[in-house]
Protein backbone atom coordinates (compact mmCIF):
# COMPACT_ATOMS: atom_id res chain seq x y z
CA UNK A 1 0.00 0.00 0.00
CA UNK A 2 1.12 3.66 -0.86
CA UNK A 3 1.98 5.54 2.00
CA UNK A 4 1.96 9.69 1.44
CA UNK A 5 5.39 11.42 3.79
CA UNK A 6 3.41 14.50 5.78
CA UNK A 7 5.90 16.31 7.66
CA UNK A 8 4.33 18.35 10.22
CA UNK A 9 5.07 22.24 11.13
CA UNK A 10 4.10 23.29 14.96
CA UNK A 11 4.32 22.17 18.58
CA UNK A 12 1.45 23.93 20.20
CA UNK A 13 -1.26 21.88 21.61
CA UNK A 14 -3.61 21.21 18.81
CA UNK A 15 0.07 20.20 17.07
CA UNK A 16 -0.70 17.18 18.90
CA UNK A 17 -3.80 16.36 17.43
CA UNK A 18 -1.90 16.48 14.60
CA UNK A 19 0.98 14.05 15.59
CA UNK A 20 -1.53 11.44 16.49
CA UNK A 21 -3.38 11.29 13.53
CA UNK A 22 -0.40 11.39 11.10
CA UNK A 23 1.36 8.46 13.53
CA UNK A 24 -1.70 6.56 13.35
CA UNK A 25 -2.97 7.11 9.95
CA UNK A 26 -2.74 3.81 7.54
CA UNK A 27 -1.67 5.43 4.46
CA UNK A 28 0.45 8.28 5.85
CA UNK A 29 4.44 8.08 6.81
CA UNK A 30 5.06 10.83 9.16
CA UNK A 31 8.27 12.23 8.60
CA UNK A 32 9.34 14.97 10.83
CA UNK A 33 8.13 18.09 12.78
CA UNK A 34 9.45 21.61 12.12
CA UNK A 35 9.44 24.12 15.09
CA UNK A 36 10.62 27.26 16.23
CA UNK A 37 11.97 25.96 19.70
CA UNK A 38 15.26 23.78 19.12
CA UNK A 39 14.63 21.66 22.64
CA UNK A 40 10.67 21.60 22.59
CA UNK A 41 10.74 20.35 18.34
CA UNK A 42 13.20 17.25 19.56
CA UNK A 43 11.49 16.60 22.59
CA UNK A 44 7.73 16.58 20.45
CA UNK A 45 9.67 14.61 17.46
CA UNK A 46 10.88 11.97 20.30
CA UNK A 47 7.54 11.29 21.46
CA UNK A 48 6.63 10.31 17.86
CA UNK A 49 10.07 8.56 17.09
CA UNK A 50 10.06 11.38 13.99
CA UNK A 51 13.00 13.81 12.89
CA UNK A 52 12.98 17.67 14.31
CA UNK A 53 14.03 20.32 12.27
CA UNK A 54 14.11 24.06 13.06
CA UNK A 55 14.80 25.16 8.90
CA UNK A 56 11.95 24.62 6.63
CA UNK A 57 14.49 24.28 3.96
CA UNK A 58 16.33 21.08 6.06
CA UNK A 59 13.14 19.63 6.11
CA UNK A 60 12.28 19.24 2.62
CA UNK A 61 15.75 18.53 1.39
CA UNK A 62 16.36 15.06 3.49
CA UNK A 63 12.40 14.26 4.04
CA UNK A 64 11.00 15.27 0.59
CA UNK A 65 7.30 15.02 1.75
CA UNK A 66 4.52 15.09 -0.52
CA UNK A 67 2.18 17.21 2.02
CA UNK A 68 3.23 19.33 4.90
CA UNK A 69 0.77 19.77 7.75
CA UNK A 70 0.75 23.24 9.15
CA UNK A 71 -0.49 23.51 12.88
CA UNK A 72 0.79 27.29 14.14
CA UNK A 73 -0.70 30.03 16.51
CA UNK A 74 -3.38 32.05 15.17
CA UNK A 75 -1.64 35.35 14.39
CA UNK A 76 1.25 33.82 12.83
CA UNK A 77 -0.25 31.37 9.49
CA UNK A 78 0.81 34.26 6.91
CA UNK A 79 5.15 34.08 6.61
CA UNK A 80 5.30 30.06 6.95
CA UNK A 81 2.32 29.16 5.11
CA UNK A 82 3.72 31.51 1.85
CA UNK A 83 7.20 29.59 2.89
CA UNK A 84 5.75 26.12 2.53
CA UNK A 85 3.77 27.72 -0.81
CA UNK A 86 7.04 28.59 -2.44
CA UNK A 87 9.10 25.68 -1.78
CA UNK A 88 6.67 23.83 -4.42
CA UNK A 89 4.79 21.74 -1.45
CA UNK A 90 1.36 20.16 -1.44
CA UNK A 91 0.19 21.34 2.41
CA UNK A 92 -2.45 21.59 4.85
CA UNK A 93 -3.45 24.23 7.05
CA UNK A 94 -5.57 24.95 10.11
CA UNK A 95 -7.41 27.75 10.57
CA UNK A 96 -7.85 30.60 10.89
CA UNK A 97 -6.66 31.23 6.82
CA UNK A 98 -5.32 34.52 8.20
CA UNK A 99 -6.28 37.85 9.54
CA UNK A 100 -5.61 39.86 6.45
CA UNK A 101 -7.34 39.71 3.20
CA UNK A 102 -4.32 40.68 1.08
CA UNK A 103 -2.74 37.68 2.73
CA UNK A 104 -5.31 35.75 1.81
CA UNK A 105 -5.23 36.71 -1.20
CA UNK A 106 -1.59 36.32 -1.93
CA UNK A 107 -1.23 32.84 -0.60
CA UNK A 108 -4.23 31.67 -2.82
CA UNK A 109 -2.70 33.37 -5.89
CA UNK A 110 0.78 31.86 -5.25
CA UNK A 111 -0.72 28.68 -5.16
CA UNK A 112 -2.91 28.18 -7.56
CA UNK A 113 0.29 29.54 -9.69
CA UNK A 114 1.98 26.40 -8.58
CA UNK A 115 -1.32 23.88 -9.22
CA UNK A 116 -1.09 22.79 -4.92
CA UNK A 117 -3.30 20.96 -3.14
CA UNK A 118 -4.24 23.35 -0.17
CA UNK A 119 -6.75 22.19 2.18
CA UNK A 120 -8.15 23.87 5.34
CA UNK A 121 -9.22 21.77 8.44
CA UNK A 122 -12.67 22.89 8.92
CA UNK A 123 -13.50 19.95 10.60
CA UNK A 124 -16.65 20.53 11.94
CA UNK A 125 -18.24 19.28 8.75
CA UNK A 126 -17.52 15.58 10.07
CA UNK A 127 -19.09 15.42 13.05
CA UNK A 128 -22.26 12.61 13.46
CA UNK A 129 -24.87 15.13 13.78
CA UNK A 130 -23.61 17.44 11.33
CA UNK A 131 -23.49 14.60 8.89
CA UNK A 132 -27.25 13.95 9.82
CA UNK A 133 -28.35 17.27 9.45
CA UNK A 134 -26.84 17.48 5.85
CA UNK A 135 -28.34 14.19 4.81
CA UNK A 136 -32.12 15.51 5.86
CA UNK A 137 -31.23 18.51 4.29
CA UNK A 138 -30.59 17.49 0.96
CA UNK A 139 -33.11 14.78 1.12
CA UNK A 140 -35.58 17.76 1.75
CA UNK A 141 -36.56 16.57 4.66
CA UNK A 142 -36.68 19.24 6.67
CA UNK A 143 -38.00 21.67 3.70
CA UNK A 144 -37.51 24.83 2.63
CA UNK A 145 -35.18 26.74 5.42
CA UNK A 146 -36.82 29.87 7.28
CA UNK A 147 -34.27 30.33 9.77
CA UNK A 148 -30.59 28.98 10.93
CA UNK A 149 -29.06 30.33 14.43
CA UNK A 150 -25.64 29.36 15.57
CA UNK A 151 -24.40 30.09 19.12
CA UNK A 152 -20.95 29.28 20.32
CA UNK A 153 -19.21 30.22 23.71
CA UNK A 154 -16.23 29.96 26.37
CA UNK A 155 -13.22 31.25 27.66
CA UNK A 156 -10.36 32.97 25.16
CA UNK A 157 -8.98 36.16 23.97
CA UNK A 158 -6.34 38.20 26.23
CA UNK A 159 -3.71 40.83 25.85
CA UNK A 160 -1.81 41.66 23.36
CA UNK A 161 -4.47 39.44 20.66
CA UNK A 162 -6.08 40.97 18.01
CA UNK A 163 -9.48 42.80 19.63
CA UNK A 164 -11.66 41.10 17.06
CA UNK A 165 -9.68 37.29 17.39
CA UNK A 166 -12.66 36.01 18.47
CA UNK A 167 -14.83 36.73 15.57
CA UNK A 168 -12.40 35.52 13.18
CA UNK A 169 -9.68 32.64 14.65
CA UNK A 170 -12.75 30.84 16.37
CA UNK A 171 -16.54 31.91 14.90
CA UNK A 172 -14.62 31.36 11.06
CA UNK A 173 -16.32 27.51 12.07
CA UNK A 174 -19.78 29.61 12.61
CA UNK A 175 -19.43 31.24 8.93
CA UNK A 176 -18.22 28.38 7.47
CA UNK A 177 -20.95 26.23 8.62
CA UNK A 178 -23.87 28.43 8.47
CA UNK A 179 -22.60 28.35 4.83
CA UNK A 180 -22.05 24.85 4.59
CA UNK A 181 -26.05 24.08 5.74
CA UNK A 182 -27.86 26.60 4.14
CA UNK A 183 -25.84 28.09 1.00
CA UNK A 184 -24.32 31.61 1.15
CA UNK A 185 -24.97 34.89 3.11
CA UNK A 186 -26.36 37.63 0.79
CA UNK A 187 -25.95 40.30 3.60
CA UNK A 188 -25.32 41.03 7.16
CA UNK A 189 -25.32 43.07 9.99
CA UNK A 190 -23.28 43.03 13.16
CA UNK A 191 -23.46 44.44 16.65
CA UNK A 192 -20.27 43.67 18.99
CA UNK A 193 -19.31 44.59 22.60
CA UNK A 194 -15.97 44.95 24.50
CA UNK A 195 -17.41 45.74 27.41
CA UNK A 196 -15.15 43.42 29.12
CA UNK A 197 -11.77 45.21 28.26
CA UNK A 198 -11.05 41.63 26.15
CA UNK A 199 -11.21 42.82 22.61
CA UNK A 200 -14.97 42.80 20.90
CA UNK A 201 -15.06 39.27 22.71
CA UNK A 202 -19.01 39.35 22.90
CA UNK A 203 -21.33 40.16 18.94
CA UNK A 204 -23.94 38.83 17.06
CA UNK A 205 -24.30 38.72 13.62
CA UNK A 206 -27.20 38.84 11.46
CA UNK A 207 -28.00 37.40 8.37
CA UNK A 208 -29.88 37.41 5.25
CA UNK A 209 -29.34 34.19 2.85
CA UNK A 210 -28.94 34.33 -1.06
CA UNK A 211 -32.39 31.50 -0.38
CA UNK A 212 -34.53 34.45 1.48
CA UNK A 213 -33.74 32.67 4.85
CA UNK A 214 -32.59 34.91 7.69
CA UNK A 215 -30.00 33.29 9.95
CA UNK A 216 -27.99 34.77 13.26
CA UNK A 217 -24.25 34.04 14.99
CA UNK A 218 -23.74 34.80 17.87
CA UNK A 219 -20.13 34.25 19.43
CA UNK A 220 -18.74 34.92 22.72
CA UNK A 221 -15.37 34.56 24.89
CA UNK A 222 -17.17 35.94 28.10
CA UNK A 223 -19.13 32.39 28.66
CA UNK A 224 -17.46 28.96 29.63
CA UNK A 225 -16.84 26.15 27.57
CA UNK A 226 -18.08 23.75 31.15
CA UNK A 227 -21.77 25.12 30.34
CA UNK A 228 -23.67 22.73 28.79
CA UNK A 229 -24.84 23.55 25.34
CA UNK A 230 -22.23 26.17 24.74
CA UNK A 231 -22.29 25.74 21.33
CA UNK A 232 -25.67 25.27 19.78
CA UNK A 233 -27.45 25.13 16.07
CA UNK A 234 -31.05 25.39 15.33
CA UNK A 235 -32.71 25.15 11.46
CA UNK A 236 -35.92 25.23 11.05
CA UNK A 237 -37.78 24.49 7.66
CA UNK A 238 -41.06 23.70 6.30
CA UNK A 239 -41.28 20.72 7.44
CA UNK A 240 -39.54 20.11 10.17
CA UNK A 241 -36.78 21.44 12.72
CA UNK A 242 -32.98 20.32 13.29
CA UNK A 243 -31.31 21.04 17.10
CA UNK A 244 -27.45 20.15 16.97
CA UNK A 245 -25.93 20.53 20.68
CA UNK A 246 -22.48 20.84 21.78
CA UNK A 247 -21.17 19.85 18.40
CA UNK A 248 -21.08 15.84 18.40
CA UNK A 249 -23.45 15.41 21.44
CA UNK A 250 -27.07 15.17 20.08
CA UNK A 251 -28.47 15.43 16.74
CA UNK A 252 -32.66 15.94 17.23
CA UNK A 253 -35.31 16.26 14.28
CA UNK A 254 -38.55 17.14 14.71
CA UNK A 255 -41.51 16.96 11.82
CA UNK A 256 -43.17 19.96 11.24
CA UNK A 257 -46.16 20.41 14.44
CA UNK A 258 -45.03 16.88 15.90
CA UNK A 259 -44.43 16.61 19.50
CA UNK A 260 -42.51 12.91 18.95
CA UNK A 261 -38.58 14.03 17.78
CA UNK A 262 -36.49 11.63 15.81
CA UNK A 263 -32.74 11.78 18.32
CA UNK A 264 -29.43 10.14 18.02
CA UNK A 265 -26.76 10.01 20.68
CA UNK A 266 -23.40 8.92 21.19
CA UNK A 267 -24.17 5.11 22.80
CA UNK A 268 -22.07 3.30 25.41
CA UNK A 269 -19.38 2.41 23.74
CA UNK A 270 -19.39 4.46 21.23
CA UNK A 271 -16.75 6.90 22.28
CA UNK A 272 -15.02 7.53 18.77
CA UNK A 273 -18.45 9.52 17.43
CA UNK A 274 -18.72 11.51 21.09
CA UNK A 275 -15.01 12.37 21.15
CA UNK A 276 -14.71 16.22 19.06
CA UNK A 277 -10.90 15.41 18.30
CA UNK A 278 -12.30 12.81 16.16
CA UNK A 279 -14.05 15.41 13.42
CA UNK A 280 -10.05 15.98 12.84
CA UNK A 281 -9.60 11.84 12.26
CA UNK A 282 -12.65 12.21 9.80
CA UNK A 283 -11.61 15.38 7.61
CA UNK A 284 -7.91 14.07 7.16
CA UNK A 285 -9.15 10.75 6.07
CA UNK A 286 -10.82 12.47 3.52
CA UNK A 287 -8.05 14.41 2.72
CA UNK A 288 -5.27 11.44 2.47
CA UNK A 289 -7.95 9.61 0.32
CA UNK A 290 -8.63 12.87 -1.97
CA UNK A 291 -5.02 13.32 -2.24
CA UNK A 292 -4.18 9.91 -3.27
CA UNK A 293 -6.42 9.95 -6.08
CA UNK A 294 -5.19 13.16 -7.34
CA UNK A 295 -8.21 15.19 -6.39
CA UNK A 296 -8.85 18.79 -4.75
CA UNK A 297 -9.02 18.24 -1.13
CA UNK A 298 -12.41 18.09 0.42
CA UNK A 299 -12.52 21.67 1.73
CA UNK A 300 -10.09 23.86 -0.25
CA UNK A 301 -8.66 26.79 1.35
CA UNK A 302 -10.45 29.56 -0.85
CA UNK A 303 -13.20 28.73 2.28
CA UNK A 304 -10.66 30.29 4.51
CA UNK A 305 -10.55 33.31 2.43
CA UNK A 306 -14.63 33.10 2.12
CA UNK A 307 -15.23 33.10 5.88
CA UNK A 308 -12.59 35.73 6.76
CA UNK A 309 -14.29 38.34 4.37
CA UNK A 310 -17.02 37.23 6.27
CA UNK A 311 -15.57 38.36 9.39
CA UNK A 312 -14.41 41.50 8.29
CA UNK A 313 -17.36 42.16 6.46
CA UNK A 314 -19.07 41.96 10.29
CA UNK A 315 -16.88 44.31 11.71
CA UNK A 316 -17.32 46.96 9.15
CA UNK A 317 -21.23 46.75 9.79
CA UNK A 318 -20.20 47.34 13.60
CA UNK A 319 -18.04 50.29 12.53
CA UNK A 320 -20.42 52.04 10.46
CA UNK A 321 -23.53 50.98 11.28
CA UNK A 322 -24.77 49.63 8.44
CA UNK A 323 -25.50 46.66 6.93
CA UNK A 324 -22.92 45.36 4.42
CA UNK A 325 -23.61 43.09 1.48
CA UNK A 326 -21.45 39.94 0.35
CA UNK A 327 -19.82 39.62 -2.48
CA UNK A 328 -20.76 36.01 -4.16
Amino acid sequence: MKKIKVALIGTGNWSLQHCRVLSQHPKVEFSGILGRNKERTKKRAKLYDVPYYIDLKELIKHQKPDLINISLPNEHHYDMTMKVIKSNCHLFVEKPFVFKMNEADNLLKEAKKRKLFFGINFNWHYSTPVKKAIAAIKSNKVGNINFITWRFGGQGGGKGLDPFGNLIETQCHGFDMLEYLNGPIKSLHSFMTNKTNNGFSTFVVSMLFKNRAVGSLLGSYDTSYQYPNTHYVEINGSKGRILIEDQVKKYTFNKKDSEIAEVWQAGFFNDYNREFLRTFDEHFNEVITNFLKGKPPPIHANKGKRVLLLALSSIRSMQTNKSIDIQS
